[in-house]
């Protein structure tokens, strides 16, 4: 009877494996997504590390280019152009924070070109019962932290991404309505002329 109740086990186990299987998305059908991502327009909510939440708009042209516009009192700016990543406080007088964009997580759904098979750049290809869930890095950097993703199927969709810096903090950013194929001006994703100024 034990044995029977093992052999059952063993095989449930083996069937729920083989859901999860059929139910995740294929690394290429989700770089095939993202490559043909060209345009994209829509609301945020972003979980800071320390655990205060933000809200905005978000604005996507790939390759290359991302906008994130923060509501009231917030009022920042990043600004992902130029291969670099620019973090704006509209409140203070300073320089903006500059990043390479290369030596951000961020990089990997602005390349030109999304590949997810590459050797070693996906670290985690998982299914949670209602999303695909893909952690990436560069594999050749990994101290430039990584980034998990979220997307769901039927259609496919980016839901979700969480960016996890090299000291270990965690910014999560949920994609609530998202309109795709949207005519976004290139000035959307200038400096401000005060940045560009300074």
């Amino acid at each position: 009877m034990i044995l029977f109740a093992r052999l059952i086990i063993v095989v449930f186990t083996s069937f729920l494996a083989q859901i999860s299987l059929a139910d995740k998305l294929p690394l290429a059908q989700i770089s095939k997504y993202l490559n043909d991502l060209k345009t994209v327009e829509g609301n945020f909510t972003q979980v800071n590390d320390d655990g205060t939440i933000s809200t905005g708009i978000l604005y996507i042209k790939r390759p290359g280019k991302m906008r994130l516009e923060y509501d009231p009192p917030n009022n920042a700016l990043v600004i992902a152009s130029n291969k670099a990543v620019y973090i704006i406080d509209k409140k203070s007088n300073q320089m903006p924070e500059t990043y390479p964009l290369r030596r951000t997580p961020l990089s990997i759904i602005l390349a030109p070109n999304v590949n997810l098979s590459r050797q070693k750049m996906v670290v985690g290809h998982d299914y949670d019962g209602t999303a695909t869930i893909i952690t990436a890095q560069d594999p050749k950097n990994k101290e430039y932290g990584s980034i998990l993703m979220k997307f769901s199927d039927e259609p496919v969709q980016l839901r979700q991404w969480i960016v996890r810096d090299s000291s270990g903090g965690e910014t999560t950013v949920v994609l609530e309505t998202l309109t795709t194929g949207v005519n976004l001006s290139n000035r959307l994703f200038d400096l401000p002329s005060r940045e560009r100024e300074n």
